[in-house]
């Protein structure tokens, strides 16, 4: 077992000996018309861009881009917006108002509670009458399709 851990620290000292810089690069002088000829032909430097504050909107000028992306956290969007939802929804759900993922996560808490996938096919649901009356009045769902069969009672603002 040891001699095992003493091959690896010897590959890893010959490791760190072929990555060290070598020392006659360092020792090396240049020669001064090498040096004033890489000078020519180095690419000119650019200016330092000019960072403005959030508090620059209002005379005008444009935010900086941290501020925005900040701006735009705090507002939650896209699936986790809460939105409007249709009234069969809303029965299922008990609220009015409600976020895509969390209309997601209470149809599969409730199918998980009340045992409705198929045990031979897990990816197969079994509506039972609640789930029918979200679900288009279908006898049987397909897991992938219940983002799709969902997207019909978020009300579009």
């Amino acid at each position: 077992m040891s001699s095992g851990f003493t091959n690896g620290i010897r590959v890893f000292r010959a490791c760190r000996a072929l990555l060290a810089p070598s020392k006659s690069s360092a020792t090396v002088p240049v020669p001064a018309a090498a040096a004033a000829k890489s000078k020519t032909t180095s690419k000119p430097k650019t200016e330092p861009r000019v960072k403005t504050s959030p508090s620059s909107d209002a005379a005008g000028v444009a935010a900086s881009p941290k501020s925005k992306i900040k701006r735009e956290m705090t507002r939650p969007a896209g699936i986790l917006k809460v939105t409007q939802v249709s009234p069969a929804l809303s029965n299922f759900l008990g609220v009015s108002e409600a976020s895509r993922t969390d209309a997601v996560k209470q149809i599969w808490s409730y199918i998980k509670l009340h045992n409705l996938q198929n045990p031979a096919n897990k990816r197969e649901i079994y509506c039972d009458d609640k789930l029918k009356a979200i679900f288009e009045g279908r006898e049987k769902v397909g897991f992938l399709e219940i983002g799709k069969l969902l997207a019909r009672h978020f009300v579009k603002n």
